[in-house]
């Protein structure tokens, strides 16, 4: 299954739609089980996508694209939100431009434009559950996205985990949940090169 540019655009929207109603509140709680607030969270949100955007402009072999982006350290909630979106539609962008013979430096594989929408959903999915967790929301994303993303993220996973719901089966191949039967992962890793390579 490949996921695209619309995928990531869709794991995007439902982040935003999920979080944009809690920007009055205070965003010093903590994310989840993170050790980060969710401010942090979200800047690093938009620095992770924003990298993996400049990954595949830039498609080093063996190392990352040497650049940070961060937040204004006065920016509210609402605006660094924003920022986390804007990472994520300039990825979005850059796998639409990307032939998918292009290929890029991640340390879990040389990865190819599916690879970084798949991780790039995997990023604003997880990282945008964990602020509403400490906002006392939830991130509801659409199925079919998920599905997609362990099966091109976590093979083994996908099919072990197919009578899962795609969406736990991906908090639990990412070290966020446990399952019936199944401890919480406390390392794991996904495969960001294309299966086969």
């Amino acid at each position: 299954m490949v996921v695209t540019a619309d995928d990531l655009d869709a794991a995007l929207s439902t982040v935003v739609a999920s979080l944009r109603p809690a920007t009055a509140l205070e965003w010093s709680a903590r994310a989840g089980s993170l050790e980060w607030d969710c401010w942090h969270t979200a800047e690093h949100l938009g620095d992770c996508l924003i990298s993996f955007a400049g990954q595949l402009l830039a498609r080093p072999e063996k190392r990352f694209v040497r650049f940070m982006a961060n937040a204004d350290q006065d920016a509210s909630p609402a605006e660094v939100l924003e920022f986390a979106e804007v990472g994520g539609r300039l990825l979005a962008a850059t796998v639409r431009m990307s032939g998918p013979d292009a290929r890029a430096y991640h340390p879990s594989g040389q990865a190819d434009p599916a690879g970084f929408a798949a991780m790039g959903c995997v990023e604003a999915l997880l990282h945008g559950d964990d602020i509403a967790q400490g906002l006392g929301l939830a991130v509801d994303p659409p199925r079919d996205v998920c599905t997609r993303v362990l099966a091109r993220l976590f093979p083994e996973a996908a099919q072990e985990l197919a009578s899962v719901d795609p969406w736990a089966a991906l908090k639990w191949s990412t070290g966020r949940i446990e399952l019936p039967g199944r401890a919480r992962l406390t390392e794991w890793h996904w495969r960001a090169a294309p299966l086969g390579e």
